[in-house]
């Protein structure tokens, strides 16, 4: 069994930072792929960013490439979304995901946690 738990989330003014967490458990995740997707009110799920586990190449949409970097912590079994230089189109629930390699299509994701909301004022 894997969970995930993201935190972090909150309300940010435009072109400011804001970090999300996502805590993992259940199961060894050196082999897995983690991700973040997200989601605006009335609209689908968005790739946001993806990595393996073990590191190396990532992955992240265009609308957010330049501003947002995923990263891990593996003594804490947590990944982060750094997001900088916000801007309202942001605004989302940020979900952290993980699966067996990384996909850009939501359903193809194995394991979800519940998400955080982020909200980005103008």
């Amino acid at each position: 069994q894997v969970q995930l738990v993201e935190s972090g989330g909150g309300l940010v003014q435009a072109g400011g930072s804001l970090r999300v967490s996502c805590a993992a458990s259940g199961r060894t995740f050196s082999n897995y792929a983690m991700g973040w997707f997200r989601q605006a009110p009335g609209k689908e799920r968005e790739f946001v960013a993806a990595m393996r586990w073990s590191g190396g190449n990532t992955y992240y949409a265009d609308s957010v490439k330049g501003r947002f970097t995923i990263s891990r912590d593996n003594a804490k079994n947590t990944v982060y979304l750094q997001m900088n230089a916000l801007k309202p189109e942001d605004t989302a629930v940020y979900y952290c995901v993980a699966g067996s390699m990384v996909v850009l299509t939501a359903r193809r994701w194995d394991y979800w946690g519940q998400g955080t909301q982020v909200t980005v004022s103008s």
